[in-house]
């Protein structure tokens, strides 16, 4: 019988295992893919967002009311503690003025392979290409059923992720797992996903990125902002700044036909009066252009939202700075710092970069991530029902959750 058996190789199951092996627990996990951490491999544009430089309490308020589930396992494994992790194994970070903490390599490659290698090193056994297929209970632990073998365990660790990205092995079997034992599910929705824009303009900008835009929105008389780069897609809006305000949208949209106003301001760092100060300057002194150059080349924007920008504003492409009434530059200036975006929906959970939803944390101890509906299971990482904000967030919560996992499945296996 296998002591501690870990279901999934993502970033909640592999620091899980190093913390029971750390432990002195045996340790076997069991991995879909034919490689560990896949989904990890594109996290960060591929460099790898892996926490937020912040205290343990500033990450847990930022996962909102759920984040007082966090706290426990924040504080047993914090942000300063996950760097000094990696920096012990000769794989130094640094912070990005926004928080972010990258690995220097920017490589996320790096710290897939470091964990794995930490793991080999510990003796943990990665069995790759196993599917498993259902996990039930019995008197003396856990019979894993795989797609070649029977797995009997004293311990099982769900670390299964969500539903988001299917492609890296994100398929939702752990909320099955954790269902065939007693859990309850909470629904699933999209998290940090792309937003549908009704307009036609927007998708015409496909492909147009702005920087440190400012998104505002208002859900049931409660104002929200998110703040950073944001893509213009076919379907609406995307990039960190749209994925951040996508939590506070989801939920709204899935109960309601209509859609949800939302407002871009393209310069946050200057207020109205100053963009108009310097539109009314920059058409006088460039009278004999059209609008829309001087636009791209005052701000600086993208010629192509330039004149989109003018046409919603009332001019047409050709109109000349000096022909430019003081009305409508007004009503420009309006338009940059309030440009209305109408959202209808999401993208589906599949494009989401994490998932609402999950095992129920009210069945879970804070204190041991163990079940209290099924002893000996331990669940980390995505597949519980928590998700916060992009900026390493969601990764300081994996490796936070899996270490706590890891610690307290291992004190029960170890006999002193």
């Amino acid at each position: 019988m296998e002591e501690i058996c870990i279901i999934g190789a993502g970033p909640a199951g592999l620091m899980a295992a190093i913390c029971a092996a750390q432990n002195s627990a045996k340790v076997l996990v069991l991995e879909t893919n034919s490689t560990a951490g896949r989904k990890l491999l594109l996290t960060g544009g591929g460099r790898c967002n892996f926490t937020h430089a912040c205290c343990p309490e500033e990450i847990a308020k930022a996962f909102d009311k759920p984040g007082r589930f966090l706290r426990h396992s924040l504080h047993e494994f914090s942000p300063d503690e996950v760097r000094e992790f990696f920096q012990w194994r000769e794989l130094p970070s640094t912070v990005e003025s926004d928080g972010c903490v990258f690995p220097i390599s920017n490589q996320a490659a790096d710290v897939r392979n470091l964990l794995v290698a930490e793991t080999i090193k510990l003796g943990v056994h990665i069995q790759y290409q196993s599917r498993v297929e259902g996990i039930s209970a019995d008197g003396s632990g856990f019979i894993i059923q795989s797609a070649s073998r029977r797995i009997l365990a004293s311990r099982v660790i769900l670390a299964t992720g969500g539903l988001s990205w299917p492609q890296t092995g994100s398929t939702g079997d752990g909320y099955r797992f954790a269902e065939q034992l007693g859990h309850t599910i909470i629904p699933t929705k999209p998290a940090l996903v792309p937003l549908v824009a009704q307009e036609s303009w927007a998708s015409e900008l496909a492909g147009v990125s702005l920087a440190n835009v400012r998104l505002r929105t208002t859900v049931d008389t409660r104002a929200f902002a998110a703040v950073g780069n944001m893509l213009f897609t076919q379907r609406g809006i995307g990039g960190p700044a749209a994925q951040d305000l996508s939590r506070r949208l989801t939920d709204a949209l899935s109960q309601r036909q209509q859609g949800i106003p939302v407002e871009i301001d393209i310069l946050p760092g200057l207020d109205e009066g100053q963009v108009d100060k310097q539109l009314q300057q920059g058409l006088q002194a460039q009278a004999k252009k059209n609008v829309a150059n001087v636009l791209s080349e005052l701000l600086p924007l993208p010629r192509q939202l330039s004149q989109t920008l003018c046409l919603l504003a009332g001019c047409g492409r050709d109109v000349q700075a000096g022909q430019f009434p003081s009305d409508r530059r007004r009503q420009l200036t309006r338009t940059i710092k309030r440009l209305p975006l109408c959202i209808t929906g999401t993208e589906p959970i599949a494009k989401a970069t994490v998932t609402r939803g999950g095992v129920s944390r009210d069945e879970i101890d804070p204190k041991t991530m163990e079940s209290k509906i099924r002893p000996g299971l331990f669940l980390a990482g995505e597949v519980i029902d928590l998700d916060g904000p992009c900026g390493g967030y969601n990764l300081q919560m994996c490796w936070s959750t899996g270490a706590l996992a890891g610690r307290s499945a291992a004190s029960l296996v170890v006999t002193p």
